[in-house]
């Protein structure tokens, strides 16, 4: 057991192998140049559901789930079989593909929780696992954590080619090499790129040919930007059996706080994600698996407005960042921007450190998602001006220590 904590613990560091160890905050601060930058505190590593909030009627289905009392609470462990029939057709109708209400679906704690289900059902020691670079930084320490062997595939988002721009011919090798799965996130965490109706169809042809199984991670694939389309891996002709897809209300509709995810795909993977659940922790909370009936239920017009705002502050942040003239994609859904900074007179890790006790602005280092120490990564789900402030501020910043 405690082999086991201490490898998770291992994993969990946000230094990458490779990278520099911590400072201490004594050492941070003799890097220190200039005065602290005045600013409202703004933490650009999750969203603000202040600034966005829940759809008005979460809390009250809610609280009419806890008025049913025991029926609620205790569940199904793959969650209550009339909120999974509704989560279905909702699915079916957004996704183009059918969905098993009885075999195919579980409600989970959290789509982090979807995701630690999905791997540590179709990852084993040794087992080679293909993942996309950049990308959600739990994919490759889930599966290190599972014992198996990440096999980095390049996405060169900023090329501007054609869709999300992955290497689909280091894809195919690697399935060729014994790649069991490919794990990626559509839209793309943390550039916000979409993968064309070509690379999702290739990708659903390679994992055909070689046998291998999907996770695709679509949580963001609600809020997408006018003009752009999106391609559903399950509806791309790829067997039901060889994909599992995970999404939840956490980020677009910030009902982060209920913890609730969704897998849907495979019957098999989601019969033994189930079986970990029940022994992990049981089920997703009962009462709040009763908000989901709002999830695709908003009032009319929410869900435009949601996109439309975040619509507005992705153009803004992507002006700031063009005029100082950091590279960055531009999002074509979600709510990730990253930019790629200039050389720097201090390491990128202390710069992150430096960002938040000079300027007040919390990051997430590009070297979370894979080999990209000097790009950073912002959740631009946030006041519009206190962003757009922060933003400057990191501006600031960079031409404080930039080479």
């Amino acid at each position: 057991m405690a082999s086991l904590a201490n490898k998770f613990l291992a994993l969990s560091t946000d230094n990458a192998p490779g990278q520099e160890v911590r400072r201490s905050d004594a050492d941070i601060r003799a890097l220190m140049i200039g005065e602290a930058l005045p600013g409202r505190a703004v933490d650009f590593s999750h969203g603000d559901v202040d600034a966005f909030p829940p759809p008005p009627d979460a809390m009250e289905r809610f609280a009419k789930a806890v008025q049913i009392g025991g029926r609620q609470a205790y569940t199904e462990y793959r969650g209550s079989a009339d909120i999974r029939a509704e989560l279905a057709a909702k699915l079916e109708a957004f996704t183009g593909a059918r969905v098993s209400t009885d075999a195919g679906i579980i409600v989970t704690p959290g789509t982090q929780g979807a995701l630690f289900l999905a791997l540590a059902a179709t990852v084993a020691a040794g087992d080679k696992v293909a993942i996309v670079q950049p990308d959600y930084f739990a994919n490759r320490k889930l599966v290190q954590f599972f014992g198996g062997e990440v096999m980095p595939i390049a996405m060169d988002y900023l090329g501007g080619g054609e869709g999300a721009g992955l290497d689909l011919s280091a894809l195919e090798a690697a399935f060729a090499a014994g790649a069991k799965v490919f794990v990626f996130s559509n839209p793309n965490n943390p550039t916000g790129a979409v993968y064309s109706p070509h690379e999702i169809g290739r990708i659903t042809d390679l994992a055909k040919h070689y046998g291998a199984m999907v996770v695709a991670d679509q949580l963001y694939s609600r809020l997408r930007y006018a003009g752009e389309s999106y391609t559903h891996i399950r509806a791309s002709g790829l067997p039901d059996e060889q994909c599992v897809t995970i999404m939840g209300p956490s980020k677009t509709e910030s009902l982060s706080g209920y913890r609730l995810g969704v897998a849907f795909g495979a019957p098999a993977i989601v019969d033994r994600m189930e079986k970990l659940q029940a022994i992990v922790s049981l089920r997703a909370a009962g009462y709040n698996q009763a908000v989901l009936r709002s999830w695709f239920a908003e009032p009319a017009g929410w869900m435009e407005q949601r996109v439309s705002d975040h619509h507005r502050i992705r153009d803004d942040l992507l002006a700031i960042f063009a005029e100082a003239g950091f590279p960055t994609r531009c999002p074509q859904a979600g709510s990730y921007v990253f930019p790629t900074l200039p050389a720097l007179r201090v390491a990128p890790l202390d710069f992150v450190r430096l960002l938040r006790q000079q300027a007040n602005v919390i990051v997430t280092p590009g070297t979370e998602f894979g080999p990209h120490p000097h790009s950073i990564r912002l959740n631009y789900s946030q006041d519009r001006g206190a962003a757009l402030d922060a933003a400057q501020r990191i501006v600031t910043m960079v031409e404080r220590y930039k080479v």
